[in-house]
């Protein structure tokens, strides 16, 4: 048994080391390297892609003769293409959602980044302005690309709630299912490390497994809160993955991590995350906001910001001034209005480009450490030969 501890001591500390090498290889530290690494790991997989897509040569088949008939369909003249515009219109609609669903669970971290950044305002505009139009039934197109008012608006007071709910249920069920999709691969990646017995390249994973080993010993908050999320989790089953997913939790990746290395089915914690994250979730955050930008509570939030001493007038007035173009625009007249750019939107996008610069660097950094991880273990593979 002390043998055993003797040979695992000095393996642990060769990984560690081996691990803050790659961590090493980034862009900004060595630019060279990371960037040939990410070109040599994209060309390999997509020789993997390759190959598998070669194996399963019947299924690629399939999907490109159905890709063919659609596309005929789509370019023929007819009577069809009214429902094909309209199909067309929805499909890009609901994809354009579950991909910044997806984003905002894999590449931006907590599952709130995209929802603040798109979600959210989508969903706050069309609140301010059916409550300015007293209507949801905004004309097609411009919406959803641009809002405004139908040509006959409806009686004051008839916006309730629901009726709002019902207006952005489909790209917010959407935005969930994405972020319920994005959460597979800490599941398949902790499966996969289980079955095979391998201890993947993952900081949660890692922390994961340590939390386990430590189960006994945790006295602070955090540790014990990721120890209650596994337990809920192991234990309780569906009905546990269902109450992590419904609200909004930051440490979800571990109840994804936890199904994995106890090889709960995957429709069960699929099915779950999807119910929690698509329907419970999302009528959870929709509320939030609706509540938040409803025309009485803005104009309180409004008048509060105002009545801060010293810098409250200077504070209000462009938020004045936004609330005021919006609803110009929203009933034709903003034409006459002067056209400047307001402060908010300009921070919106010099944010939105930030983040995406950052998505990019993230992803190819990560790529040039998954190649400098191979090279790793092609070189312990040739010493211990």
């Amino acid at each position: 048994f002390s043998g055993s501890l003797m040979l695992s001591h000095p393996l642990s500390e060769q990984k560690k080391r081996e691990r803050e090498e790659r961590l090493d290889i980034v862009l900004w530290k060595k630019p060279l390297i990371t960037l040939q690494y990410f070109f040599l790991e994209t060309l390999l997989n997509l020789k993997e892609l390759t190959i598998k897509l070669w194996h399963r040569r019947r299924i690629v088949v399939s999907l490109l003769l159905l890709l063919a008939l659609l596309t005929s369909a789509y370019y023929i003249e007819g009577a069809h293409q009214q429902y094909v515009h309209y199909l067309e219109k929805k499909l890009l609609w609901c994809a354009y959602w579950v991909g910044l669903g997806i984003l905002s669970s894999v590449g931006l971290g907590t599952g709130l980044h995209t929802f603040l950044l798109y979600l959210g305002p989508h969903i706050a505009s069309v609140t301010l302005a059916a409550y300015e139009c007293n209507s949801v039934n905004f004309p097609e197109p411009p919406y959803p690309d641009q809002i405004i008012c139908p040509d006959v608006e409806g009686v004051e007071g008839s916006i309730s709630l629901w009726t709002i709910i019902s207006k952005v249920r489909l790209e917010a069920c959407m935005w969930g299912a994405g972020t319920a999709i994005g959460e597979l691969p800490p599941y398949f990646m902790a499966r996969a490390a289980r079955l095979s017995g391998e201890e993947p390249d993952d900081e949660e994973y890692q922390e994961f497994e340590e939390m386990l080993e430590h189960a006994q010993t945790a006295q602070d908050f955090a540790s014990r809160a990721k120890l209650a999320v596994q337990n809920l989790v192991q234990k309780v089953g569906f009905f546990g993955i269902l109450a992590c997913a419904s609200i909004p939790n930051p440490l979800f990746d571990l109840a994804g991590i936890t199904c994995g290395h106890f090889l709960v089915p995957f429709w069960t914690f699929f099915g779950a995350t999807l119910i929690g994250k698509a329907i419970i979730k999302m009528h959870i955050q929709k509320l939030f906001v609706i509540i938040t930008f409803s025309k009485h509570i803005v104009e309180q939030m409004v008048a509060l910001i105002g009545a801060v001493p010293s810098v409250g007038p200077s504070l209000q007035k462009p938020f004045q001034q936004y609330l005021e173009t919006q609803r110009l625009k929203l009933h034709h007249k903003a034409e006459g209005a002067p056209q400047s750019e307001n402060w908010l939107s300009w921070m919106f996008e010099k944010l939105v480009i930030v983040m995406v610069c950052y998505f990019i660097l993230s992803i190819i950094n990560s790529m040039a450490q998954s190649y400098a991880k191979r090279l790793q273990q092609m070189s312990s593979e040739e010493k211990t030969k």
